[in-house]
């Protein structure tokens, strides 16, 4: 039987924190949002001044990069380069700003970031998932 890596509540709770103080740095108000490998919500924090919708984009970002098993952009990328008929694939927010949590090269979860610009959403992203990297 195979094992792999999960995050735990702690793990969570460390990529919320770094998350949001990587935002607050910056004077961004975001929503972030952690999933575990399935894409399935582990936990959401909506900033003060983040856009309502950002909360519903974020975690549909956390849940494209766990299942699709790369960062977003990736998928941005493609759409952006002509692979227009991808955008009828049964994902939401496949926009900039999702990005996997690798441990051991599997995929133990992922976090998505929404609020601000994509390369914004995805340097909070990344700062997220460094705190446990």
């Amino acid at each position: 039987m195979k094992n792999k890596p999960a995050l735990t509540l702690t793990d969570v709770n460390a990529i919320l924190d770094a998350a949001q103080q990587e935002a607050e740095a910056n004077g961004w108000g975001v929503t972030i949002a952690v999933a575990d490998d399935g894409g399935h919500l582990l936990g959401l924090r909506r900033m003060d001044n983040a856009p309502p919708f950002s909360a519903d984009v974020a975690s549909q970002k956390a849940r494209n990069a766990a299942i699709g098993r790369r960062e977003t952009q990736a998928f941005e990328d493609m759409i952006n380069g002509g692979r227009t008929a991808f955008v009828t694939a049964p994902m939401q927010s496949l926009l900039a700003g999702g990005v996997p949590v690798l441990v051991d090269g599997e995929v133990a979860g992922s976090v998505g970031i929404s609020g601000v610009k994509p390369d914004q959403d995805v340097q909070v992203a990344k700062a997220g998932v460094a705190a446990i990297g």
